[in-house]
């Protein structure tokens, strides 16, 4: 499965087509299980936002991405944390590629830190081909 750490497996940030280790994917689809369960929403709902339907999503799906990131080290109380993001996807993605999608994408805000976190994740997602 190719897709980046940030949301592999389930919800993957598909921001760039990059090989994850096995034990990568390994915590990625532990993570997105306990986010599935804990905002709880379908698995559907977690694919079609893996996919990039960003369509009709509830607070549900955004607080599952913010539960995704933050299990990840990305996000801190709805807080980017840019040298987390860098130090897990400069060496698969390549640190200027990286840098460039944070440059769009990490001053990204929202209504709270759920809605913070989803549009993080579309701005990644929308930028994939960057990385």
């Amino acid at each position: 499965m190719k897709f980046l750490i940030v949301l592999s497996a389930v919800l993957a940030i598909t921001v760039a087509e990059l090989q994850l280790s096995d034990e990568q994917k390994a915590v990625a689809h532990a993570n997105a299980a306990l986010c599935i369960q804990q905002e709880g929403i379908t698995k559907e709902q977690a694919t079609a936002l893996r996919n990039g339907n960003f369509e009709d999503s509830d607070q549900k799906v955004k607080c599952f991405a913010n539960c995704f990131l933050e299990k990840t080290g990305f996000l801190i109380d709805g807080k980017v944390q840019p040298a987390v993001v860098l130090a897990k996807l400069g060496p698969l993605a390549g640190e200027d590629a990286v840098k460039a999608v944070q440059a769009k994408c990490d001053s990204i805000t929202g209504a709270d830190k759920c809605d913070t976190a989803f549009k993080l994740f579309e701005c990644y997602h929308k930028n994939r081909a960057n990385i």
